[in-house]
């Protein structure tokens, strides 16, 4: 695999839609890019009905990219870290329970909603598909995307108490969504084995509160080692070391690499800390280079998204579950944050139409469409990746193109 012309030629992509779409769309980055890149898939694959040379190479360009490792392994860290280094920690703390409410319970009320609903739907398909893999994918689809609701909302000019709940619980929810998702994959792969539930018990919290601690002592060595000179060039490449190894050591302990990197970046971003350990100018340097690493994986991330058309399974049944799906989990979510919002919305004066904007602003991106990449055959791997894909394309086209419109229109009543 010849690595430095995949990450040229998903570069020079993102690139050049990146440009048609600030030139002429003028959409938020993650919609254009989106957008511009399904537009360019739907014209390879007209091409092709005439000479299909070009969709035979991008389709083997796409296959030798394994979008789940890359997504989970490598890019979610970044990403992660610099969205959390970027949010405000006092803005967050005022609002922490109901974000752990919406990222734990909210999660796995959500993975049993969608996996319910989604076992009896597919039936009416003539689907039979076993309850825990129904599960798996209530696992897949049930987590917001950071990635996605990060770069919308910033044009979205959504009630700074709202937008915090939604930004908060993108950040956490994904981490314990993996680990939900990994929790039921194990269960899933064991079947006809003993599965103890301490066993799960252990693998759900080595995962979550390791991968807590481990961000803990991430940001804190980092900030001792910031704290101790001052030379912004070298502090740049500590935060970026940090991001690096941390993901490394995260993996080695079998802890959340995510959650891991969410922590570190809430640290390293506190106010105190800035204050202590960074001069002005590196800080300056530290929010710019973190913002462009922000903006260079994003438009990478949603062109790979967009060009995963290119190697989907088209089945009509495939597609109409998919479109099927689409309310009913909108439908989970919203059933999903109805009591943490009930348990905290008086104690701190939640912004009226709270469930529905953050039903509607609950987009969905990579992480889901890693996670359904995931899952084997035995699985159902195909089915849910498609159904994964339309609800994704869905939630990121015409939700995010109208959440603007939607908080307005609600607020304004």
């Amino acid at each position: 695999m010849d690595y430095y012309l995949i990450i040229s030629v998903l570069v020079f992509l993102a690139a050049t839609f990146g440009y048609i779409n600030v030139r002429f769309l003028k959409l938020p980055s993650t919609i254009g890019l989106m957008m511009v890149t399904i537009l360019y898939t739907l014209v390879v694959f007209a091409i092709s009905y005439y000479d299909d040379t070009l969709l035979r190479a991008e389709a083997a360009l796409i296959r030798q990219i394994d979008f789940e490792s890359v997504l989970m392994d490598y890019m979610l860290s970044f990403l992660l870290f610099a969205g959390a280094l970027h949010t405000n920690y006092q803005d967050l703390k005022a609002q922490r329970w109901p974000i752990i409410a919406f990222a734990t319970l909210g999660v796995l009320i959500s993975t049993f909603l969608v996996g319910t609903a989604a076992y009896f739907l597919l039936q009416l398909f003539g689907m039979h598909i076993g309850y825990i893999y129904c599960l798996l994918f209530g696992a897949v689809i049930s987590p917001t995307d950071p990635i996605a609701v990060l770069g919308i909302l910033k044009k979205a000019k959504a009630p700074k108490k709202l937008e915090i709940k939604i930004v908060g619980e993108s950040l956490f929810n994904d981490g314990v969504g993996v680990v939900v998702f990994l929790t039921l994959f194990a269960i899933a792969s064991q079947q006809g084995k003993s599965l103890e539930p301490l066993d799960i018990v252990k693998l759900f919290g080595l995962e979550v509160f390791g991968g807590v601690l481990l961000g803990l002592a991430i940001g804190w060595v980092t900030f001792k080692l910031l704290k101790s000179i001052n030379d912004f060039s070298i502090e740049v490449i500590i935060t970026l070391a940090a991001v690096m190894m941390g993901t490394v050591i995260a993996h080695k302990l079998h802890v959340s690499a995510p959650l891991a990197m969410v922590m570190a970046g809430l640290l390293m971003g506190h106010d105190t800390v800035r204050e202590r350990a960074m001069s002005e100018v590196t800080e300056h340097y530290v929010d710019k280079f973190w913002e462009l690493i922000d903006i260079l994986l994003n438009a990478v991330l949603f062109v790979l998204i967009g060009m995963e058309m290119l190697v989907l399974t088209y089945e009509a049944n495939y597609l109409f579950a998919g479109l099927m799906m689409i309310p009913v989990i909108l439908l989970c979510r919203y059933a999903s944050l109805w009591f943490p919002i009930r348990v905290f919305e008086k104690k701190l004066d939640f912004v009226p139409y709270t469930n529905t904007i953050m039903t509607w602003g609950g987009l969905r991106g990579g992480i889901s469409i890693a996670l359904a990449l995931s899952l084997s055959k035995e699985m159902n791997r195909e089915l849910f990746l498609v159904i994964t894909y339309v609800v994704v394309v869905f939630s990121i086209l015409v939700q995010g193109l109208s959440i603007e419109k939607v908080i307005k229109k609600l607020l304004s009543k």
